[in-house]
Order: C-alpha cells, then structure tokens, then sequence
C-alpha cells in the first residue's frame, strides 16, 4: 500500500524512534540472561572452595584417628613390656629367661618403631592443622567477597529491571502510534535480528549487515513510497539526513 511521502517520513520517524527503545530493552533482557550466569560462576568458585576445606577437614580426622590408634598400640606394647617384665623373676630356667629377654627387646623394637611413627604422626598433624586453618582463612575472606560481589549483581540485576519497565513503558506509549503492518513487519525483524529492525544507511552501506547499497535502493527509499528493505540482511532501511 502506498503511502503520502510525508506521511511514510513521519512513520519512519516513529520506528526509529522505537529502535533507539528496543535497542536498550534488548540489551537490558540480555544482561537479565546474563547476570543468572555470573552469580553461578560465583557459586560455583565459591563452592570449590568449600569443597578444599571439607577435602582438609577428612585429612585432619583421618591423620587424628590413625594418631590415636598408634598411640593405643603403644600404651598396649609398654603393658605388654611392663608385663614380661614383671615375669621374668617367676621363670625358673636359665633357656625360659633368655627367651623371655629376647620378647623383650622384640617389643621394645617395635615399640621403638611405633614412637617414631606417632613423632611423625605429630609433624603431620601440625601440618596438617595449619593448612586447615589457612583454608579457612581463605573460605572465609572467599565468603565475604562472594557476597559482596552477589550484592552488587542482585543490586544490578534491580536497576537494570527498573530500566527495563521504563523502556517498556516507553515502548507502550510510541508504539501504537505505527501503523500496525508497518509495526508488524518491523517486530519480526527485530525478533530475527536480535534486536535490530530499522537501520539507518552510511555511505552507501547498510548500517546492520554492512553491505552495500545499491543506487536504485536509495533512490527507492528517497520516494518515500513503501518501506524498503535491505537486499542481504532484510532490515528496514532510512536515510537518516532526510527524517
């Protein structure tokens, strides 16, 4: 359908005019989209932090229960000792005693090795202690930069929404005042491309797909008769001198 030149500028005009709005509401919906995935990476750092800690935690228990069951096979290896040697006065051959001694000095042997093993035992557990410590340390400064940085993202996530109700709001307003084909015809662009509907031509070029623009299509759009589109991009094409 044709349509009176100044009349096409003055649609023009409007699309333009809701471009510059849908533009922005399709950065701000975006950034919506966004914004979920950034507080996920955090969680999900913050949670790998968490997931060490509990790592150290079970080294530390692990490291204590092996130290206290060392230690209780000592206490029964020095009663064991203390025993045999309590015995040694009711033996009444000279071959018993002996034998007797030689169990002695085979508990005190392996008593030897299970003192040292629990002296490392200790080094360990220390070490260990203070890797937890360090750790926590860590989760904890970790916790308190998550949530500031959490904060700041919710925080932003709002005011982007605020925006985005004022441009929709906007967008209510100048809407309706597009003719419904031409509105139709400019959604389902926008909708395909990602935002952008009606572009403005530079030096022969269309300014959405940046392909050049034939002299015919300029003359065309310089009728004002019809909508002209791009030929590449299919994008709803002005001359932005002329509006």
């Amino acid at each position: 359908m044709a349509v009176a030149g100044q009349n096409l500028k003055d649609q023009l005009k409007k699309l333009v005019e809701l471009q510059v709005i849908d533009e922005e509401i399709f950065r701000y919906k975006r950034e919506l989209r966004e914004k979920p995935a950034e507080v996920e990476t955090l969680k999900a750092q913050f949670e790998a932090k968490k997931a060490r800690l509990k790592q150290l935690e079970e080294k530390l228990k692990v490291i204590q229960v092996s130290q206290k069951e060392m230690e209780l096979d000592l206490k029964a290896k020095e009663e064991g000792i203390a025993k045999a040697d309590g015995s040694l006065s009711l033996l009444k051959t000279n071959k018993e005693y002996q034998a007797r001694l030689l169990e002695i000095e085979n508990q005190k042997a392996d008593k030897s090795q299970v003192e040292e093993k629990i002296l490392l035992g200790y080094d360990e557990l220390e070490a260990a202690r203070k890797a937890l410590e360090a750790e926590k340390a860590v989760v904890a400064q970790y916790e308190k930069d998550f949530n500031a940085a959490k904060k700041k993202l919710d925080d932003e996530v709002a005011v982007i929404n605020d925006q985005l109700k004022v441009k929709e709001s906007q967008r209510i307003r100048v809407a309706p005042e597009v003719r419904p084909d031409f509105l139709s015809r400019y959604e389902r662009i926008l909708n395909n491309k990602d935002g952008l509907g009606i572009v403005k031509i530079v030096d022969h070029t269309c300014g959405g797909c940046f392909m050049h623009v034939t002299e015919q299509v300029i003359n065309e759009l310089k009728k004002y008769e019809e909508l002209v589109s791009c030929d590449q991009c299919a994008r709803i094409l002005y001359l932005a001198d002329e509006l």
